[in-house]
């Protein structure tokens, strides 16, 4: 009996630079191990593939619970006071922080990391509903989104995945 090939789809849900890397990096990883490759962009997820978006995702301290100053550079372990996150700047000043790690670390931008997944085999969907919602089209996405898709469609695609929300 021959052996079906193990399959992953996650689901990007949410806009922010800090939610754009678990999926990247896990789905990079599962196409190193010869496993399927699926990524489903819904609601405020769309900005990672959205054109006029994806170069501008940020890190909003605020509501942001797990925020260590050591990640910002100071040392310890400390979380920022979550009033500190409406200061003017904030937002920019961890942006930049986590973006200078990310470099240092070698780790590519988000679109740079998107095309390297398609490159590699993913397949990248645009949610339907979230789209016409947003009044977006599929021109509005980077290189390598196959389609819109309803949630519907999805489900049948990804059947038999494991399936990871984020």
């Amino acid at each position: 009996m021959a052996e079906e090939t193990r399959k992953m789809a996650f689901i990007c849900s949410k806009g922010n630079l800090d939610m754009a890397y678990p999926a990247l990096v896990m789905g990079w990883a599962a196409l190193g191990n010869g496993i399927d490759v699926t990524i489903f962009f819904t609601f405020w997820g769309l900005d990672l593939i959205n054109k006029a978006r994806v170069d501008h995702l940020e890190i909003p301290p605020i509501a942001n619970t797990s925020m260590k100053m050591n990640m910002m550079g100071i040392p310890g372990y400390i979380g920022i006071p979550q009033f500190m996150g409406i200061i003017p700047g904030m937002t920019p000043f961890a942006t930049k922080l986590m973006k200078e790690k990310m470099k240092a670390l070698g780790v590519p931008p988000v679109r740079e990391y998107l095309q390297m997944l398609v490159d590699a085999g993913a397949k990248l969907y645009a949610c339907k509903m979230s789209v016409d919602m947003m009044g977006l089209k599929k021109e509005d996405f980077v290189d390598g989104v196959i389609d819109i898709v309803t949630a519907g469609d999805f489900m049948d695609m990804t059947e038999n995945a494991q399936i990871i929300f984020i």
